[in-house]
């Protein structure tokens, strides 16, 4: 494998930096340490990634398996990273690891401004089956379901 070449693979409590500071370019209301900690030591059900090019940490998700279901919480890419295919390689990583577990279906919320990354939603296969009215309580934004088959 080349020194360029992508990797994801579990997230750990030491990436932590790498990772908060990749939620914080990335989201006017960041998740916290603690919010992180608890995923990864505390809740059976997460599944935590993070995408590598070298050593460093170029993007995460934060994702949970329930009952034959990836629900996918929170993705986020290194604004250096971003439209280099690392959010595409995450996403990916979680639902081919999803249907090794069984899942049958997928499901995220996203922002309906942010285009792009509903754009990846859809190249991967998801179709928006929803709305959550407010969802986001930073803006009182609504929130596109989107959700595919596996």
């Amino acid at each position: 494998m080349s020194e360029d070449a992508l990797r994801v693979d579990s997230m750990t409590i030491a990436e932590l930096p790498d990772v908060l500071a990749i939620e914080r370019a990335s989201f006017d209301t960041p998740w916290t340490e603690e919010n992180f900690r608890h995923e990864i030591e505390r809740n059976p059900r997460a599944w935590n990634v993070v995408a590598r090019r070298g050593g460093t940490v170029v993007g995460f998700a934060c994702a949970y398996l329930v009952a034959g279901e990836l629900m996918i919480n929170d993705v986020a890419v290194a604004p250096i990273e971003r439209r280099s295919g690392v959010g595409r390689a995450i996403v990916t990583h979680l639902l081919d690891g999803a249907k090794g577990r069984r899942c049958r279906r997928a499901t995220l919320e996203v922002r309906p401004s942010n285009v792009g990354a509903r754009r990846l939603y859809e190249d991967l296969g998801f179709e928006a089956v929803g709305r959550r009215r407010g969802y986001y309580s930073d803006t009182g934004e609504d929130a596109v379901l989107m959700a595919r088959s596996l």
